[in-house]
């Protein structure tokens, strides 16, 4: 399966510098979500994590353009790599450090959960949950929190993890690691279930 995708990123890569423009359109459909998802979990403000998704699409258009794309591993690797430089540059240039912000936000990653045929209750307490789980990782250092996520719920490998993050895989293991027991932690704190 993964050779699959693989081999059809780049016939959709090599479809798109031939001129063909609705070969980078599949490519985008295909990863939006994903990425916009990741961005958004590290900005925590959608009209940003829009314009960075948009400036992330503009940087890969223009390395495929002038011929400076090098197909090493997956697209979705490289476009959240790209992704992730260009929200530490705007951190850096509004010299703002990541914030916890424990609000509820209408258009967040686990609002388009799909909870199917369950009742009014079940989803209300599942509805509680999610919220729980969003304010322990947002109670997370930046690093730990952006591995669980990574993990969870974008579904990279520990080695995908640390090529995205720059580190070794035994830093992304143990940031993982570190992450874990310090929401074991804050649930015990808060005595909190998290279970249906």
């Amino acid at each position: 399966m993964k050779n699959t995708d693989s081999t059809l990123e780049k016939e959709l890569i090599r479809s798109y510098l031939e001129g063909n423009l609705s070969s980078l359109q599949k490519l985008i459909k295909k990863h939006e979500n994903r990425l916009f998802s990741y961005i958004f979990m590290l900005v925590k403000d959608k009209p940003l994590a829009d314009d960075i998704f948009q400036e992330t699409f503009i940087k890969v258009i223009n390395t495929l353009k002038s011929g400076r794309y090098n197909d090493e591993g997956k697209f979705i690797q490289w476009i959240m790599r790209i992704a992730h430089n260009l929200v530490i540059d705007h951190f850096r240039k509004s010299k703002k450090v990541s914030y916890v912000n424990n609000r509820y936000d209408e258009s967040d990653v686990f609002d388009n959960l799909f909870i199917a045929d369950q009742s009014v209750e079940d989803k209300m307490v599942r509805s509680q949950i999610y919220q729980d789980v969003k304010n322990l990782m947002n109670n997370l250092a930046d690093d730990q929190r952006e591995v669980l996520y990574l993990r969870c719920y974008a579904g990279l490998s520990f080695k995908e993890i640390a090529d995205q993050t720059d580190v070794s895989i035994n830093t992304a293991l143990g940031r993982m690691r570190y992450a874990l027991i310090n929401i074991r932690k804050m649930i015990d704190e808060k005595n909190l279930v998290l279970t249906t």
